[in-house]
């Protein structure tokens, strides 16, 4: 071969490596906007990649109007999505992807080696430079796998934000069900408490038994256990929103005084399944997952026999002879002992165990749509036969109540006990309105993401005990 064939050789050789080193670069953004476009798809709702001071500044200016009012819930999930550390943790690992994909479209480093012998007064000089062909051969391949598990991470991360978006929501409605709770445990605690001193003064004045006078101390001393229990859950309702919106202190957040109205009638979804076929990030990694197994798996028999192939150029000089030596060197793993059997069965059974989740994962999704619509009417259901029926006819009764009352024909004492009956259906009332709206937001992470466990019907309302004889 001539010198000019040699040059142009080695030229192109060189040029084909850059052009494959230039195809490895990181992205922009990162991967982080098809993560944005993921969640706003399924969600409405857009998250922000905190990386620089500018940005924390810029997320700081953002959520400052929504934090000055009472708290959406909407607001609240923006707040999560924006300013929550551990969200911002999650999408650390799509750099990290990232860089693995980068590695992987670059080919290895060549290695030099020199070496110095003496033989008398003879030495001789050896260098030689290698190149890994292997690694250079099985590169678009192993882009791909990379580019795969990339994709995974951006759907991972998508996943994340939808899931703390559910708890959010979730975490939410039971902070103000718990505040609303409270407050209406204070007013049953002031009625309780004047109904106790009015029972002492009339036991004083041997108006009222001793036993009754015992029943309406042990209702107020009741009333007051509740009632501590009441504020408790509230400030650990409050203080868990505060953490799953990344704030600093509770106080930051104000809650409005009640729990949204019931809507109208409840949704009617249609081909709830199909859609959560198409929608949910966990049917689609796993999806994705299988795909990028079932490219591991070609790679790992394409290169069972060998997946050692460097080429080498050597030259040698010596200081008492003016010729030299050149030449090439191959390094071949010689299948003699391991025929990449292991490795071979090894891929398959991840692939086939791949298979057995991905097929897992539909029918999980499958069945957790239908149980979360299911929990979403049931909850509907009792949660306005409560606002139409049961809170309703109690007033009705304390009304017809007072009318007795005030006829004389029930003593204070009657009246009193009956309104004690009517705190029973407005904690219940209140815990059924929150396990609606905490199941509505449920059926929604059941279509788009893993669904979280259904909000279960309050199977009974919180318990003030009510005396007995009454």
């Amino acid at each position: 071969m001539n010198r000019s064939a040699l040059l142009l050789r080695s030229t192109a050789l060189g040029a084909a490596t850059l052009v494959l080193a230039g195809c490895a670069t990181f992205s922009p953004d990162g991967g982080f906007d098809s993560v944005q476009t993921l969640t706003k798809e399924r969600i409405g709702k857009n998250t922000r990649w905190v990386k620089s001071d500018a940005d924390k500044a810029g997320v700081v200016a953002a959520i400052a109007p929504l934090l000055a009012k009472p708290l959406s819930v909407e607001d609240a999930v923006t707040v999560a999505l924006m300013n929550n550390q551990g969200l911002q943790a999650s999408y650390a690992e799509l750099g990290i992807s990232e860089a693995n994909l980068v590695q992987a479209g670059r080919i290895r480093n060549p290695v030099f080696s020199f070496g110095r012998l003496t033989r008398g007064g003879e030495i001789e000089l050896e260098r030689s430079l290698m190149l890994p062909v292997m690694s250079l051969l099985t590169m678009p391949v192993a882009t791909r796998i990379e580019r795969r598990s990339f994709e995974q991470a951006q759907l991972r991360a998508a996943g994340e934000a939808l899931r703390l978006a559910d708890d959010t929501r979730r975490t939410y409605f039971s902070a103000v069900a718990a505040q609303e709770h409270a407050v209406y445990m204070e007013q049953v605690k002031l009625a309780a408490e004047a109904a106790a001193e009015l029972a002492r003064r009339m036991a004083v004045a041997g108006n009222f038994s001793k036993l009754d006078h015992a029943r309406e101390q042990a209702f107020y001393a009741d009333v007051l256990v509740q009632l501590a229990r009441a504020r408790q859950t509230s400030t650990e309702q409050r203080e868990r929103l505060t953490r799953l919106m990344g704030l600093s202190a509770a106080a930051l957040v104000q809650l409005p005084n009640r729990l949204p109205d019931l809507p109208t009638a409840p949704r009617e979804v249609q081909a709830l399944e199909a859609g959560a076929m198409q929608n949910r990030l966990d049917v689609i990694m796993a999806r994705r997952e299988l795909s990028g197994l079932a490219s591991s798996l070609g790679l790992t028999k394409a290169t069972r026999f060998v997946n050692l192939l460097d080429i080498s150029y050597l030259r040698n000089s010596f200081n008492e002879s003016p010729n030299r030596e050149s030449g090439y060197e191959i390094e071949l793993q010689i299948p003699l002992f391991d025929w990449g059997g292991a490795r071979v069965a090894r891929a398959e059974a991840m692939y086939m165990q791949a298979v057995q989740r991905a097929s897992e994962t539909a029918v999980n999704a499958r069945s957790e749509v239908r149980e979360a619509y299911s929990a979403y009417r049931t909850t509907y259901d009792i949660a306005r036969h409560y606002r139409d029926e049961i809170v309703p006819l109690k007033k009705r009764i304390s009304d017809e109540q007072l009318l007795r009352y005030n006829g004389m024909l029930i003593s204070v004492f009657e009246l009193l006990a009956d309104s004690r009956s009517q705190v029973l259906s407005v904690n219940a009332s209140i815990e059924a309105q929150r396990d609606f709206w905490m199941a509505e937001s449920a059926l929604q992470m059941a279509q788009t993401g893993r669904a979280a466990a259904p909000a279960a019907a309050s199977k009974a309302p919180s318990a003030v005990a009510e005396p007995a004889g009454h």
